[in-house]
């Protein structure tokens, strides 16, 4: 009875779950599912980036190239300075006043010679008349003494006057003729102090400054003040530079200079040495010397004041080899310290390949450098971007450790 009372189960089961396969999913079970189908799938994603990181990493460093290039190149000392005229005259007054009258002004072109100002000479011209009515009064006394000098010398000589009174006579007349010299002395002085106060430009140049204005009252009582300042010739112009005495040593005269100024920048202009001062200044425990360049300025486009950067060229070199100095500077890690220069780069097979060479002028930023296996064109390295080398066997730097444009064009 038992088996017959299972056997007409069976198939009502098979047909419930051919349903269960035949219904569609339920919401509820979907969201099931697809909980357990994105961990997975993130975990897969992060896999492939790790394996693509390890994967990228092990191909070795990745390296700065720079290129061996052939041309010209200078050797030069920096320095700044200030521009000015190679003759500035500043035009004074020797006498105290007002200013009555001003003639030119800024920029202005005069000549040696012309009137440029005026001081009020009132004061110059009654000085003048004092010391003419001075001169008159001391010559009316020379004739009076002269006079008397005549007549008492032929009252001495007849022994009707004594030889004392005579010696009283010939004192009066010198101190008459004394008198009379200082009294146009003064007179002189008077009439040249009256000449100062007319102002006359004492070179040919431009007006380059001017320091007082009409109503102004001068005093030249210990030094005569500056009304003008006047710049003999701007087409020629000089830089007074302020070189350190550890490189004043590589500096002399006629030696060619660059410089260049904040108001035309991009443009270079050429000067000479043409005076090395022996004088020295010290500056914050620092001794400096002044180099005088002589600068043409036909152009006038330099006006005085400006500031130069100015590079004294100390020597130069023609379609040479050159390299930026970082390239000399450049060490593998693990390669051992050679005392000659050296350049790295990626040989055949990807191993790190090094030349000797030989180094001659810098400018700071590139160096002229000879040697054989060295052309023109090869890639040298400068820097490591990422990763270091690694040691190896045979070889301190594995043909693994390449990365970059390739080996020399040789």
């Amino acid at each position: 009875m038992s088996n017959a009372a299972v056997a007409p189960s069976l198939p009502r089961e098979e047909e419930t779950l051919d349903e269960y396969r035949e219904q569609p999913l339920r919401p509820g079970r979907r969201k099931w599912r697809l909980r357990l189908l994105i961990p997975g799938a993130l975990v897969l994603v992060a896999v492939g980036v790790w394996l693509l990181v390890r994967a990228r990493g092990a191909t070795g460093p990745v390296y700065r190239f720079a290129t061996v290039e052939r041309g010209d190149i200078e050797a030069a000392v920096s320095a700044t300075g200030t521009l000015g005229a190679v003759t500035t005259v500043q035009v004074g007054t020797q006498v105290s006043g007002q200013v009555s009258a001003i003639y030119v002004d800024f920029n202005a072109r005069v000549e040696k010679g012309q009137l440029i100002a005026r001081i009020d000479s009132t004061l110059q011209q009654q000085t003048v008349r004092d010391a003419e009515a001075g001169l008159e009064r001391s010559q009316a006394e020379l004739a009076k003494a002269e006079s008397d000098y005549a007549r008492d010398r032929q009252l001495f000589e007849t022994q009707v006057l004594t030889a004392r009174d005579f010696a009283a006579t010939e004192y009066a007349l010198a101190v008459a003729r004394a008198n009379a010299k200082s009294a146009q002395v003064t007179l002189d002085r008077a009439r040249r102090n009256l000449a100062y106060t007319s102002i006359y430009a004492p070179i040919d140049g431009i007006v380059v400054e001017r320091n007082v204005d009409v109503g102004q009252t001068v005093a030249a009582s210990l030094q005569a003040p500056q009304l003008f300042l006047i710049a003999n010739d701007l087409s020629r112009m000089q830089i007074l530079v302020s070189v350190d005495e550890s490189d004043i040593g590589q500096i002399q005269s006629g030696q060619a200079v660059h410089f260049t100024v904040q108001a035309h920048p991009g443009e270079t202009f050429g000067g000479t040495v043409r005076q090395v001062r022996l004088q020295s200044t010290t500056k914050e425990n620092v001794v400096n010397y002044t180099v005088v360049v002589a600068v043409q300025n036909r152009e006038r486009k330099l006006l005085p004041g400006m500031t130069g950067t100015v590079a004294f060229v100390t020597g130069s070199a023609t379609d040479v080899l050159m390299v930026p100095n970082a390239a000399l500077r450049f060490r593998p890690t693990g390669a051992r310290a050679d005392t000659a220069p050296t350049l790295w780069y990626v040989g055949a097979g990807g191993r790190l390949t090094s030349v000797r060479v030989g180094t001659g002028l810098s400018d700071g930023q590139r160096t002229v450098i000879r040697g054989e296996g060295v052309t023109e064109g090869m890639q040298v390295i400068t820097a490591v971007a990422q990763g270091a080398p690694t040691s190896g066997a045979s070889s301190p730097f594995p043909s693994s450790s390449r990365q970059g444009p390739g080996g020399p064009p040789f």
